[in-house]
């Protein structure tokens, strides 16, 4: 994986490079042969993680079947994984963004970039349930604490 990202790095200076080099009048195609690239790469990585959770649980449906959770619902509570991943991909996907915002607009490119990935992530925890809802859960399950002053 570190060789991709000193490769993906290499993509995106000789992109930088060749921007200076050309213009800005080629620099609308050079942006999209570099954000095709990092599509690809995703592209590439996701469906890795995807073909190998899905043979994980075929392996898991084999040894138990009871075990096989169904999806959930559209506008159900996520899971951990889909919220790590999306967060992940947001992650990914700041690095290009942030390039481009920095190259375009300098400093207030990057800063609006920055506040569009925090809040497509805040909406999409607020969407999932968050972290707030998961301990309201817990706390209403757990058995409340004995106090001090029962008999």
């Amino acid at each position: 994986m570190e060789a991709r990202d000193h490769e993906l790095k290499r993509d995106l200076a000789a992109t930088l490079h060749a921007r200076g080099e050309l213009g800005p009048e080629y620099e609308s195609a050079l942006i999209d042969s570099f954000l095709e690239k990092v599509e690809q790469r995703l592209d590439t990585t996701l469906d890795r993680r995807v073909r190998r959770h899905l043979a994980e649980q075929q392996v898991t449906a084999a040894r138990d079947p009871r075990s096989v959770r169904a999806p959930s619902a559209p506008g159900a509570p996520s899971g951990f994984g889909e919220r790590f991943g999306f967060g992940v991909v947001s992650l990914v996907l700041a690095v290009p963004l942030s390039a481009i915002g920095v190259v375009n607009a300098g400093i207030e490119g990057l800063v609006v970039a920055w506040m569009g990935i925090v809040g497509v992530n805040a909406v999409h925890a607020a969407r999932s349930g968050g972290l707030f809802r998961q301990r309201e859960r817990r706390a209403a399950s757990a058995p409340a604490p004995a106090s001090e002053w029962q008999d």
